[in-house]
């Protein structure tokens, strides 16, 4: 990945995904926010103890850096639900109906909004469509991996908007790496049809496993990147929860540049 920053505040970009000018993407890191504590300091998620008014004002800054366009949120359960954003839709026009919708993955082809995944550990996943001009943020922690919530994404922006997969783009952001993701319980917690993942006694690769869910919805190789870095071993740049358990969430997000300004309708939550 390649290493910017604007504003003082630092993100990663994919190569790939940055040869695009009319697409916005950022891995923000937990670093130039406002949070304190274990929260230090650009905690976005609402739901990890955080004061709402510091989070807040991080999210303002993720958007501000992502070109000011809104940031649509979805509430992450660890299922494998995939979320289409209409602009036109009852969570569009109420803030309130949005804020319930659970989700972990959001797919759009609707320029102006940024759609973001929030992860202290599991695999944030962007997914681009160079040709029909659709994007999807996808939150896969191990049981989404189990559950391939990849190919289910692939799936729905095929439906929705026709994507053909060998013309996607994917990257893998930084999460949880096959040097920490221990499973003591593996045999109960994890299918026998996975345990070729399986790397020691009890770790696993869950990188190689989100490769081969990509390859096997039809994604080129040539056209999956991987962040390659481990959140448990990097706490001085992204927030883990297996490190401390009392932590943030950092934001991954992807959106398309307005055509004609951004739109003001978005998930709140």
């Amino acid at each position: 990945m390649i290493e910017r920053e604007t504003e003082g505040i630092g993100f990663f970009q994919f190569p790939a995904l940055s040869a695009f000018p009319r697409l916005r993407h950022g891995i923000f890191t937990r670093r130039g926010g406002c949070s304190q504590g274990p929260f230090e300091s650009l905690n976005v998620g609402l739901a990890v103890g955080d004061a709402p008014e510091r989070v807040e004002k991080n999210r303002r800054i993720v958007s501000r850096i992502m070109g000011d366009a809104p940031l649509v949120f979805i509430r992450q359960v660890h299922g494998k639900t995939v979320l289409t954003y209409d602009p036109m839709g009852p969570e569009a026009a109420s803030p309130a109906a949005g804020a319930n919708r659970e989700a972990d993955a959001v797919i759009c082809a609707t320029p102006g909004v940024n759609l973001v995944i929030q992860t202290a550990d599991c695999q944030p996943i962007l997914l681009f469509d160079p040709a029909g001009g659709a994007v999807a943020n996808i939150h896969s922690g191990w049981r989404g991996s189990i559950d391939n919530i990849i190919g289910e994404t692939v799936k729905e922006m095929e439906q929705r908007f026709g994507s053909r997969p060998r013309h996607l783009i994917a990257g893998i952001g930084p999460s949880l790496g096959p040097c920490c993701a221990q499973f003591i319980h593996y045999r109960r917690e994890i299918p026998a049809s996975h345990w070729h993942y399986r790397i020691q006694p009890h770790y696993f690769d869950f990188w190689a496993m989100s490769r081969d869910q990509l390859l096997g919805a039809g994604l080129r190789e040539n056209h999956i990147e991987q962040s390659g870095l481990c959140t448990r071993c990097r706490t001085d740049l992204f927030f883990s929860y297996r490190a401390a358990r009392e932590t943030g969430r950092f934001a991954s997000v992807i959106g398309l540049a307005a055509d004609n300004g951004p739109t003001t309708h978005r998930y709140p939550r």
